[in-house]
């Protein structure tokens, strides 16, 4: 048996030391790859036992106030939970719009509730909604003209074309005419009257100085409080601006209104489809529609129980010129 050499163990410990010297790298990423993949099963497991799994997401574009209670009576029927995202009195619907457009690749969203048509059609017409039965509507409000009934008795308009008398200026209120009822409205008096007499009025009427407010319950609002004479509103802020005081009244429904149905849509590729469905087939019942009447959201439960002949736009038309309407509103009202 050979003698061990003196001091051969320190050789071993340095030869094994240089190859784990070499080799350790390999380890390290081995072991950093190993870890993270752990790591995300880990944070995905996590994550799927965090999030509800019976939950809905709604962008509503239906006033917090009407909306939410229908949520929350949906929420305990179901045992589904509810998260709502609404808009901005300012905004209203052209945000979520555009919210929605923006996440088309990677929906955030699951149900879409509108409060008027010109939104939800651009939406559909994009390719937001899903394919079969991608949406409805339900029940309608309107837009009218209201008049103070604090000031002149005399300024009762017969007709939007005389707002731009004399007699009406610094006496209209109406909201910005970009967003919301207030942009779907003006763009189907273009249909109506065609495009060179509504620039002609569009114009008349900017310089007649009227109020351009942040919503139409604030249009609602100076009238009733004697502000101004006149407000071009929907008829749900008149019906709040009644129920809180406000002296105003409605003129009837005639040809230069135009009807607003609720909507409501499922959204194309939504996280929680079969939740989505129940949200979409609960805001089309009677039952919704009823609260909603009941609260002054809506008239009624359908356009087609009104028998005065009011504004009826060729919707593919009206969207083909959408961005066209909007620079000329934008150029004429823009504060």
């Amino acid at each position: 048996m050979d003698k061990e050499t003196p001091n051969s163990w320190r050789e071993d410990l340095k030869r094994f030391a240089m190859m784990i010297t070499h080799i350790a790298p390999m380890w390290i990423v081995a072991l950093i790859a190993l870890m993270a993949v752990l790591g995300l099963n880990l944070f995905s497991e996590v994550r799927r036992w965090l999030k509800p799994q019976n939950a809905v997401v709604i962008y509503a574009a239906q006033d917090q106030v009407y909306a939410e209670p229908i949520l929350k009576e949906f929420e305990q029927q179901t045992g589904i939970k509810v998260r709502a995202i609404y808009d901005s009195e300012a905004t209203k619907t052209v945000a979520i719009a555009n919210r929605l457009l923006a996440e088309r690749s990677h929906p955030q969203c699951d149900v879409y509730w509108g409060n008027e048509e010109l939104r939800t059609r651009q939406l559909a017409s994009q390719n937001i909604f899903r394919e079969t039965n991608g949406w409805a509507t339900f029940g309608y409000r309107s837009r009218r003209i209201a008049v103070a009934t604090l000031t002149n008795a005399a300024l009762t308009p017969k007709s939007l074309l005389e707002l731009t008398n004399a007699a009406y200026r610094g006496q209209v209120a109406l909201a910005y005419p970009l967003f919301g009822s207030t942009a779907t409205h003006l763009m189907a008096l273009r249909q109506h009257w065609g495009p060179a007499g509504f620039e002609n009025w569009c114009r008349a009427l900017a310089a007649n100085k009227p109020f351009i407010v942040d919503g139409n319950s604030v249009a609602a609002r100076m009238a009733g409080k004697g502000q101004v004479s006149v407000a071009l509103t929907d008829s749900d802020d008149i019906a709040a601006e009644l129920r809180e005081g406000g002296k105003l009244a409605a003129m009837p429904l005639d040809a230069e209104s135009l009807l607003l149905p609720n909507t409501v849509a499922v959204i194309r590729g939504a996280p929680n489809a079969e939740a989505a469905q129940q949200l979409f087939e609960y805001l089309q019942g009677r039952v919704v529609t009823e609260k909603l009447v009941k609260a002054g959201a809506l008239e009624g439960a359908s356009v087609t129980q009104v028998s005065v002949a009011t504004l009826k736009p060729d919707w593919e038309v009206l969207l083909r010129e959408l961005d066209s309407s909007t620079k000329l509103l934008q150029g004429i009202f823009l504060r």
